[in-house]
């Protein structure tokens, strides 16, 4: 065949092939540009499935996705009509939840705006919390009160709870006024609660009383000698997280799911004060200088300071990042606040200053739930959930004492209390299984073991101020037990 100008000729046949001339931008453009000019002109949309290699996480929807995402739009939008059965089972659905106040069907207003925000900050555990009705009354529940005992006031007119004669109260910090000794068995059973006791604390200085705080909503007082409740205090709609004596036991505050705080006086059972920010409260305590502040530990993440007189926050410490589980104070009888919360940090403060000095935190560290002042002021007892109990000093450095470790219990998602003996030789805790152990703090062996409670946690325990070897335990199966 030749070919001249174009054209192809044969012995036999005759054809003209004219060829496309190239265009003189497509014999500039290289491959990687002609795959850019393409791009370009299709738009950025992702036509293949497997553009995760080329795109990442980032990549735009897939041709697929869009379509999945055409069909989820629900027929009640497309205007076809729905079956009557389907209608009313979304209107039970949509009664259902708001009664349970999880919208608001009217919408608007900033009390809506402020219950949103409220399950925004919740949402980690809403399924522990109370619900909340929509149009219900914001006022807590009316509080009352049951005396159990034979009379109020003894034949000389003293109250029921002045400590008994004979009875000389112990400094908290005291070590050296007596001797302690792990106790052999338990000695008494305190039942009474509906449900189960979370807190159990005792009376100031002489521990003749005993408070505790129920699953059931209900506080009672117990009188340690006579073993037998004095009075109920019922004030919560839901389970009571937290009970405090004030400094010298004539007041007490209760901290409940219900997002209430409230402060009784423990003689006559009247409610002196309640108050609520909207969040659930998980820790309280009173300011050792003044009977009249008291600091709260709430879901939010931040610990607020309460005036008891005018019910107002007078001071807010927002540092933390998860609930705050416990708060301590330390050096000079209350001028530091030690603070611990989920978020796996312990923050040191000064009081009524709204920044940390210290912060305690390392990647090995795990939530500590509980924390406990040694009674020689020099060391922080710690529960920490990797089922050990850590120390810390308690001075300037804030440092972790890694001899001081005692193991053997397993408290894994349980906040079981710490009690150290008034001498500070002995620690005891509970565990989850309901077991009770006691360690010797100096050597950091365990000494023994107890089975205390049934159906739960052995989530309490207090060790007595003043007898020698007298202790005290709680569980959620409703059970208090004196053990000696």
């Amino acid at each position: 065949a030749n070919e001249v100008g174009g054209e192809a000729t044969n012995d036999t046949t005759s054809l003209v092939v004219r060829k496309r001339p190239h265009s003189p931008t497509q014999q500039k453009l290289s491959r990687r540009a002609r795959l850019k000019q393409q791009l370009q002109t299709e738009g950025p949309l992702v036509h293949d499935e497997d553009d995760d290699v080329t795109y990442g996480i980032w990549g735009p929807p897939s041709a697929t996705e869009r379509q999945l995402q055409t069909e989820s739009i629900p027929a009640v939008e497309t205007g076809v009509e729905l079956h009557p059965k389907i209608q009313a089972e979304r209107a039970r659905i949509a009664e259902r939840d708001r009664q349970r106040g999880i919208y608001n069907e009217e919408g608007g207003g900033e009390e809506d705006e402020k219950q949103k925000f409220d399950r925004l900050v919740e949402r980690k555990m809403s399924h522990l919390l109370p619900p909340r009705l929509e149009g219900e009354n914001p006022n807590a529940v009316e509080p009352n009160t049951t005396f159990h005992g034979a009379e109020e006031v003894d034949y000389r007119g003293r109250s029921w709870i002045v400590p008994p004669s004979g009875v000389k109260g112990v400094d908290l910090h005291d070590v050296e006024d007596h001797a302690c000794f792990v106790p052999k068995k338990c000695v008494a059973r305190f039942t009474g609660h509906d449900a189960g006791v979370h807190r159990i604390r005792l009376f100031p200085r002489t521990g003749h009383l005993l408070l505790s705080a129920g699953l059931d909503g209900a506080c009672k007082v117990w009188s340690v000698a006579e073993r037998k409740c004095m009075r109920t205090y019922v004030g919560h709609t839901a389970a009571v997280r937290d009970v405090q004596f004030n400094n010298d036991g004539t007041k007490f505050v209760s901290a409940s799911f219900d997002r209430y705080l409230r402060l009784w006086d423990t003689e006559s059972g009247k409610v002196l004060g309640t108050y609520t920010n909207r969040r659930v409260p998980y820790v309280v305590k009173f300011y050792p200088h003044d009977d009249n502040t008291f600091v709260v530990g709430c879901s939010d993440n931040k610990i607020v300071a309460y005036d008891s007189n005018t019910g107002e926050i007078t001071q807010e410490y927002d540092h933390h990042l998860a609930p705050v589980n416990t708060i301590n104070f330390v050096e000079d009888n209350g001028t530091k606040m030690v603070t611990s919360s989920d978020d796996k940090k312990v923050l040191v403060w000064e009081w009524d200053i709204g920044v940390p000095i210290k912060y305690i935190s390392d990647p090995t560290m795990h939530s500590m739930p509980v924390i406990t002042m040694h009674p020689s002021e020099r060391y922080l007892v710690c529960q920490s959930l990797d089922n050990k109990i850590l120390v810390y000093q308690a001075g300037d450095r804030f440092a972790l004492q890694r001899k001081k470790k005692m193991e053997g219990h397993n408290t894994a998602g349980y906040a079981c209390d710490i009690a150290i003996s008034p001498d500070g030789r002995f620690v005891c805790s509970g565990d989850s299984d309901g077991k009770l152990f006691f360690w010797d703090f100096k050597r950091t062996r365990m000494l023994q073991k107890y089975h205390a409670h049934d159906k739960g946690p052995c989530i309490g325990a207090v060790w007595h101020p003043v007898e020698a070897s007298t202790m005290f335990t709680c569980g959620w199966d409703g059970v208090i037990k004196m053990w000696q």
